[in-house]
């Protein structure tokens, strides 16, 4: 459906045909037709071009060029197929870009398909391309600055006839997150612990070139809150004199690529958000899962993605960049690319003890608390923190003794006040974790003690005639329980050995029940 607009456009162009004894309706009556709607001209500017100039050069080419009909011989006018093609062109792109009407930016940008019209080369010279086209009538971006700052995409509904430019947008408010106006809010949740990992942040970003830190870590070890709590020292003014008044802007990578339909469209938002970001020597920018930067954007066949857009000003030093990512990504996308790799200061986030995950957990106690209005005993917080590494695989400390007080938390919330304690204790912390593992509450215990004091006895009690291996096993599971074995890696390795019969399968399932 072709909008009103085109609709007076295109009889506009048969009425200059006719009134100029022309044969044929071409692409250049359709140019000057469209100049001469406020739109079509408005588009023309907006993309770098002077709608006077090309209205002058298109009348000299249709007055010098082009023949007139002999006179009493009348005619159509009959349309070209250059003509007949680009409004097919137009009426396609508006079908594949869900459209409900034509427009004259549609036209225009399906003009620049016909390489030999007249119309293309005095567009062209007027420097106006397709892609400035498109990327106005589809986003709003104008080759023309504007005032102060960069023009950027602009959010837009189905239909777009070019009637009213909508407000553009200020790229980092449409595309980033200003975590250090969260952290000014109280938004942001304290940083406790990583202290050396964070001064060694500070340390590469105070860096004259490669300032850009990439925290690398198992999710749930604490990356984000890594850049969160830096947010939260510039806002207190407990950083070093190279950081003072910075700001932290985390990237959005789906707004990024979100209605990105053109090639180009992608790029040249995140041209917009490194420019202002460059221009303002205090910004960084933090990118989580940097991984998916690499391929992002990228068009089929080509190569010019987030990640090459990003790096020459990562490698000058121009723009200060924050990336996190897990081991496992890392080794798949930042390995092949060592062009990029180089860019950055590696700096593994490593899962923290159990008495640093305690402490971590007190620290955010009184958060969770004011949310479910109720109160956590330390021994409740001591017991989510070494159960849930105990119970719960799968996942890094302290993010899953973190989930464990706040499903106690909404547990409690949830009972009814008649019924609902005052403060979370250690056999409520029990229960939470034995329906997130999938096993039977008594075997969850903090009572850890109680049960390794007992261990040799009871095997004993169940396994007959092995009293002399139930020691040694005994032993050494005692011994690792003590916290003189490493905490990231198994209790012990065993190997029952023996013939059939004597209880070595009996031993691993009575040890497994007792335990």
């Amino acid at each position: 459906m072709l909008s009103p607009e085109l609709q007076a456009t295109l009889q506009r162009a048969v009425d200059d045909v006719r009134v100029r004894r022309h044969e044929y309706l071409t692409l250049e009556h359709l140019l000057l037709s469209i100049l001469d709607d406020p739109s079509g001209a408005d588009i023309v500017t907006k993309c770098g071009g002077d709608p006077e100039k090309l209205r002058g050069d298109l009348e000299r080419f249709l007055d010098e060029e082009v023949d007139e009909l002999p006179e009493g011989e009348e005619s159509g006018p009959d349309q070209t197929l250059a003509f007949q093609r680009v409004l097919q062109r137009a009426a396609m792109h508006v079908q594949a870009a869900g459209r409900q009407q034509m427009t004259t930016g549609n036209v225009i940008a399906s003009m620049f398909r016909e390489r030999d019209s007249h119309a293309v080369y005095l567009l062209e010279k007027q420097g106006v391309s397709r892609f400035d086209v498109i990327n106005y009538i589809s986003h709003g971006v104008s080759k023309v600055e504007t005032g102060g700052g960069p023009v950027v995409p602009r959010t837009r509904g189905v239909e777009d006839d070019g009637q009213e430019d909508a407000k553009v947008a200020n790229p980092l408010e449409s595309f980033c997150v200003d975590l250090t106006q969260r952290a000014r809010d109280g938004r942001i949740d304290p940083l406790i612990g990583r202290a050396d990992e964070l001064e060694r942040m500070i340390q590469v970003l105070s860096r004259r070139r490669k300032n850009n830190p990439l925290l690398i870590g198992e999710p749930g070890v604490g990356k984000t809150a890594l850049a969160e709590g830096l947010a939260l020292r510039i806002v207190d003014n407990k950083v070093p004199e190279s950081l003072k008044d910075a700001k932290l802007y985390s990237l959005d990578m789906t707004a990024v690529l979100a209605g990105t339909r053109y090639r180009g469209d992608f790029e040249e938002r995140l041209k917009a958000v490194m420019k202002v970001l460059i221009e303002d020597p205090k910004s960084i920018l933090f990118i989580d899962e940097i991984h998916n930067i690499i391929g992002a954007g990228a068009t089929s066949g080509g190569t010019m993605d987030a990640a090459n857009i990003l790096k020459p000003p990562l490698s000058n030093g121009e723009l200060r960049c924050i990336g996190s990512t897990t081991f496992k990504d890392y080794r798949q996308a930042f390995e092949k690319d060592r062009a990029l790799a180089r860019r950055f200061q590696r700096i593994d986030i490593g899962e923290p003890t159990i008495p640093e995950a305690i402490e971590i957990l007190k620290g955010l106690k009184p958060r969770y608390e004011e949310h479910h209005n109720v109160k956590y005993t330390d021994q409740a917080i001591e017991a989510a923190v070494e159960l849930s590494a105990r119970h719960i695989s799968g996942s890094q400390l302290p993010d899953k003794a973190i989930d464990v007080i706040d499903e106690a938390g909404a547990k409690v919330r949830l009972m009814l006040p008649e019924n609902r304690p005052s403060e979370i204790l250690p056999s409520l912390i029990e229960e939470v974790i034995a329906k997130i593992a999938r096993i039977p509450t008594r075997s969850v215990s903090s009572a850890d003690k109680k049960k390794l004091g007992d261990l040799e006895g009871e095997l004993k009690r169940l396994i007959y005639g092995q009293d002399e291996a139930i020691k040694q096993l005994s032993t050494v599971i005692k011994l690792s329980r003590a916290g003189l074995g490493s905490h990231d890696k198994p209790t012990g390795s065993f190997l029952f050995a023996g013939p059939t019969g004597v209880g070595k399968t009996e031993l691993a399932k009575q040890l497994a029940s007792v335990l």
